[in-house]
């Protein structure tokens, strides 16, 4: 719906900040429909060949939609650079403010259905996608004000704010590619995240320490991996209900979470095993 208001618009106006603010809708719709089908993936089940799940398919599509949007930002900047060496006048500018004014009002309803998904979910994808929306109302601000500048008559602004939408453009997607990048290089959680985690297990009685906690993330899923200092006194049976009791503890907090414990016996004259 987007795209075809801004195509008619643009097809008015002749505006190159009309123009980008169409590219950028158009390579939302492709950007949306690869995160569609990566969430799908991610959300099937693990197989033999897949023990961890399909996760990591939205950090896949992250990246390339942050391929696509780059892709447009480049094709901006050469539409804009056109312009200001060919100038032309903007014509119809009421007709593409019209629309403009719709399209930020239908993003802004968008996102905060995006924000709500996010919070249930956590999704990767949707989280890029969220990002790239977001840069929607200011690419849409941005010609706003173009526009209003150019029914004073200042058309030589308009390819000037479709170089600084392009440039913004490129910026967000360097920041989804460095996030989905991070994601497929299995980085840890943030040092708050794993305190917590640490501390959860810890307060779990007979528990004497935490150590070797390593964290990532896939897809909607977290895995965790810690060992737990128990001591070496401890029947086999009391031990492995300590390591359920630290694991449901944890889950609690992270519901989507594949955890794995290794118990390491220890004697209660040795000191505790630190985080």
């Amino acid at each position: 719906m987007l795209i075809l208001a801004k195509l008619g618009a643009w097809l008015v106006t002749g505006s190159v900040s009309v123009l980008a603010s169409l590219v950028d809708s158009a390579m939302d719709a492709g950007a949306s429909l690869v995160n569609l089908l990566a969430v799908h993936w991610s959300l099937m089940p693990p197989d033999a060949e897949h023990r961890y799940g399909h996760g990591k398919a939205e950090a896949l599509a992250a990246l390339g939609q942050a391929t696509l949007i780059a892709a447009s930002a480049v094709f901006l900047g050469v539409q804009a650079v056109d312009r200001l060496l060919h100038p032309q006048p903007v014509a119809e500018a009421g007709v593409g403010l019209l629309v403009i004014g719709f399209a930020i009002l239908v993003t802004l309803a968008l996102l905060a259905f995006q924000r709500h998904v996010i919070r249930r979910t956590g999704s990767a994808a949707i989280r890029a996608d969220a990002l790239h929306y977001a840069t929607d109302l200011a690419t849409n601000a941005a010609t706003v004000v173009a526009l209003l500048l150019a029914s004073a008559g200042w058309s030589g602004f308009d390819p000037l704010f479709g170089l600084a939408i392009g440039a913004y453009i490129l910026y967000s997607a360097l920041r989804i590619g460095f996030d989905a990048v991070q994601l497929l290089m299995d980085r840890e959680l943030p040092d708050e995240a794993r305190r917590q985690v640490l501390d959860l297990a810890a307060s779990v009685p007979g528990v004497l320490g935490v150590h070797g906690l390593r964290t990532r993330r896939s897809g909607q899923s977290l895995i965790i991996q810690l060992h737990l200092a128990l001591d070496d006194t401890m029947p086999l049976l009391a031990a492995h209900q300590v390591a359920l009791d630290v694991e449901a503890r944890i889950r609690e907090m992270h519901p989507d979470s594949d955890i794995t414990i290794h118990q390491d016996p220890v004697s209660l004259g040795e000191e505790s095993v630190p985080g």
